[in-house]
């Protein structure tokens, strides 16, 4: 499931792009400044970012060409009101991938962030598959050998960052940002239900694969020995 970081600070068009997005599939979360967007998105654990040029502390411009310095090499949309070729041009100079001027329609949005997405690295292409265990994201479900479960968002996006992580450890920290986004409010115990009830659905279809907690270290998949 791919996430986005958006920069808007207007809050009804933030609102309608988020609407959009999360209908397509793509989750969000918003940033209202620079500074704020800067903290949040420089560790990378976004597919991509919509940038508005218009900001409360100055133009989108100067946050990414912050990430740019920094060598993150995420996929950048900018958003703007201005029309001017020279602004545009600006944009794309300082690195972003894209440009979309107000107004604009909402399915052009959504089309442009799904090519953007195609772009970037944390995304493309997702792994799907491990031990005997697949994902499969657009319908929501998890199977081993054509057994299948539902998943709810939250469970089917902890499970496919771990199914990308390969069996390396995830921190917890970033395994709840993957759920639930930094807006969303999340009771204490959410996880904690949420991996109960992944690993519950793994039992139910026969999975060998079972999710190990590692102290200190976060939560990891393996593969159970087939006597277990």
């Amino acid at each position: 499931m791919a996430r986005i970081a958006l920069v808007e600070d207007h809050l009804r068009l933030a609102a309608l792009i988020e609407r959009a997005l999360a209908q397509a599939g793509i989750a969000t979360d918003r940033f209202t400044s620079i500074d704020g967007a800067w903290l949040a998105i420089r560790p990378g654990h976004y597919g991509g970012l919509i940038l508005d040029r218009g900001l409360p502390d100055g133009d989108g411009i100067r946050l990414l060409r912050r990430l740019r310095e920094a060598r993150v090499a995420l996929p950048c949309l900018m958003l703007t009101a201005r029309d001017a070729l020279h602004d545009r041009v600006d944009g794309l100079e300082v690195g972003a991938d894209d440009y979309l001027v107000k107004p604009f329609s909402m399915e052009e949005l959504v089309a442009r962030t799904r090519s953007l997405l195609r772009r970037s690295p944390a995304w493309n292409p997702p792994r799907t598959a491990f031990g005997d265990l697949e994902l499969d994201p657009a319908g929501g479900e998890l199977q081993v050998a054509g057994r299948r479960a539902t998943l709810a968002p939250a469970e089917l996006r902890i499970l496919l960052v771990l199914v990308q992580a390969g069996g390396d450890p995830v921190a917890r920290r970033r395994l709840e940002h993957a759920a639930w986004g930094l807006g969303e409010p999340v009771t204490p115990n959410a996880f904690d239900v949420a991996l109960h009830r992944l690993r519950r659905k793994l039992e139910s279809v026969g999975s060998t694969v079972g999710i190990r907690n590692l102290r200190a270290h976060g939560y990891a998949l393996h593969v159970e020995p087939p006597d277990r």
